[in-house]
């Protein structure tokens, strides 16, 4: 016999309550127990950064993080970035503008890292940019892409910022 446990999770502003094993990780929970298939897979070790999501706000690599380590807690996936009415985030859009990616495989990732990066306040140049989405891997290389959609997706917010203030 198994031990499972129940998880109450707030995803992308839904309530969720999952029977699972202690040891599933919210990766595994997203993916396969909520079919938001966005999240990736893809190193399983934390070290490429496709499955960072958000929780409470904070990136996140999901693929490290037990869903039971989420209980209570707000995640949000690359499936709840966009706005109520399906406008997509700055950030997605820019991602779109710039062809910051190729194969798409690590995108969600890096719209999620890049969210975070820009919150945080380390879009301030290009090199800050690049070392705060340093943990999000693109074996493409569609790097110089990705810090230009980062950096203007950053002006685009601080605009939006500005003019609410």
């Amino acid at each position: 016999m198994t031990d499972r446990t129940t998880v109450h999770l707030e995803i992308n502003g839904r309530a969720e309550a999952l029977d699972i094993e202690p040891r599933v990780t919210l990766l595994d929970a997203l993916r396969e127990h909520l079919g938001l298939t966005g999240t990736k897979k893809g190193c399983a070790h934390g070290q490429c950064g496709a499955c960072t999501v958000h929780v409470d706000g904070e990136r996140v690599l999901a693929c490290l993080t037990l869903a039971a380590q989420a209980e209570g807690r707000a995640v949000t996936t690359i499936e709840g970035l966009a706005g109520p009415n399906g406008e997509l985030h700055p950030v997605q859009a820019a991602f779109l503008e710039y062809d910051a990616f190729q194969c798409g495989y690590c995108t969600p990732g890096q719209i999620m890292s890049a969210v975070a990066c820009i919150r945080e306040g380390h879009a301030g140049s290009d090199e800050e940019i690049r070392e705060y989405m340093s943990g999000n891997l693109c074996r493409c290389g569609a790097y110089p892409h990705i810090v230009a959609a980062v950096r203007q997706a950053a002006e685009e917010l601080t605009a939006q910022k500005q003019a609410a203030e």
